[in-house]
């Protein structure tokens, strides 16, 4: 899933690995698999509370989009795709 999780990451991904040479890619591929460790990580912690578990399995349907929606606009604003 983390992946193949999109198109747009093919056309932004290649050209940055392709330049990037064997020691910028081994600096990738652990800064990646170190992030996805952590993130797997976090989520178990998350998921092992039971109170938080207990919230997440009732209002994370929610709160997802939320957060992703938030966080779309944050790199919109950002960005300065507001700003014609």
């Amino acid at each position: 899933m983390t992946l193949a999780n999109g198109g747009d990451n093919i056309g932004v991904y290649v050209p940055v690995f392709t330049v990037a040479g064997t020691s910028g890619m081994v600096i990738y591929v652990s800064v990646f698999l170190i992030g996805v460790g952590l993130w797997c990580a976090a989520g178990r912690y998350f998921a092992t509370r039971p109170v938080i578990a207990k919230a997440l399995s009732r209002w994370g349907h929610v709160l997802l989009p939320v957060v992703l929606i938030g966080i779309g606009l944050l790199i919109l604003i950002e960005g300065g795709a507001f700003g014609l």
